[in-house]
């Protein structure tokens, strides 16, 4: 039978464990390395929405990004799973408005936005979500960008067989070190490909971009700082009000990014010390893989207790649990 992935974060009411994650994890050094580890590091998950980055690279590199003059806060959204803030949204129907497409041409489908309040300020207007709400709305607004220059029919964008996807397909396979022509493939939530890899394998790829110098030639290479910068200098595009990822990358300033992704999966690289890490909570929380990775960053001494108070973040170390009158009933404790 096979062995359980172990329990990584514990929920307790009171003084009684009332719930639990479980999952598996992998910490990289640029050449492979294992770190630490625990659980299954083998069997391929998808990474959803923590590549994002990676996915934004052909946007940069072929030029369409400086052709259509995008800014920094521009070039964070691509890489974004952001709130659908009005911030957001807008942000995303100016880069539509630049490359003189609309909303209509998106296909990555609606969705309320991920922020409540955003919801409710919608709801309150009467108004329904469109597809720029959608968390996805800077990425596929990229590759829209990326299409539009390179004049390729955007048709279909979102199909594997498209020429957009088969180059975000190789440029995986070239940061991650990986073969995907015959990796699972299953559709994201925002109807792109996504391609199964293992923790390890996203672990390390994660540790080579935390020095693109060293690991890919000089365009590759400029493109991933200009990102990395990018979403370093708007931390609250990459999420928004009251996320773990803008949280994190405000209170340590370019000393970690992080990437959350659907079903559990989370990234992150340390540019000083070159290391990748990669999550997945079995239940597919967000809960979970947040508590998993800040129970990382302290057990291998990757950002200390006291750097997270001093970056007033100490509420992540052991997050509350509160009830409908706000009071404290419970707490969320990484392991």
């Amino acid at each position: 039978m096979e062995q359980a992935n172990p329990v990584l974060v514990e929920v307790l009411r009171g003084s009684h464990v009332e719930s639990m994650h479980r999952g598996s994890y992998c910490i990289s050094d640029m050449n492979g390395v294992i770190i630490g580890q625990a659980g299954d590091i083998a069997t391929p998950v998808f990474p959803r929405s923590t590549v994002k980055l990676i996915q934004a690279i052909p946007l940069i590199e072929t030029g369409a990004a400086q052709y259509f003059d995008f800014t920094s806060e521009e070039l964070a959204l691509t890489c974004a799973s952001h709130n659908g803030e009005a911030t957001h949204s807008r942000l995303a129907h100016r880069i539509l408005d630049k490359i003189q497409l609309s909303e209509s041409d998106l296909a990555c489908g609606s969705h309320w936005p991920m922020s409540e309040k955003a919801g409710r300020t919608l709801a309150a207007l009467y108004e329904a979500p469109c597809q720029l709400h959608n968390n996805c709305s800077g990425k596929h607004a990229g590759f829209l960008a990326f299409l539009k220059y390179n004049k390729i029919d955007i048709k279909n964008y979102t199909s594997h067989e498209h020429p957009m996807q088969v180059e975000i397909r190789k440029t995986l396979e070239n940061v991650m070190q990986v073969d995907l022509i015959h990796a699972p493939m299953g559709i994201d939530g925002c109807a792109i490909p996504t391609w199964a890899i293992s923790l390890h394998q996203l672990a390390h790829g994660f540790a080579r971009l935390s020095a693109p110098t060293q690991h890919f030639d000089k365009t590759r290479a400029k493109a991933i700082q200009t990102l990395t910068d990018a979403v370093f200098d708007n931390p609250y595009m990459i999420a928004g009000e009251d996320r773990y990822d803008t949280k994190v990358m405000q209170g340590f300033n370019r000393k970690i990014f992080v990437k959350i992704g659907a079903e559990g999966v989370f990234t992150a690289f340390l540019p000083e010390q070159k290391i990748g890490i990669a999550v997945k909570c079995d239940d597919g929380s967000f809960r979970g893989a947040e508590n998993i990775l800040t129970g990382l960053l302290i057990r291998y001494n990757l950002i200390g207790r006291e750097a997270f108070v001093e970056a007033g973040l100490e509420d992540l170390l052991a997050p509350l649990v509160l009830n409908r009158n706000a009071e404290t009933v419970g707490v969320i404790k990484p392991l």
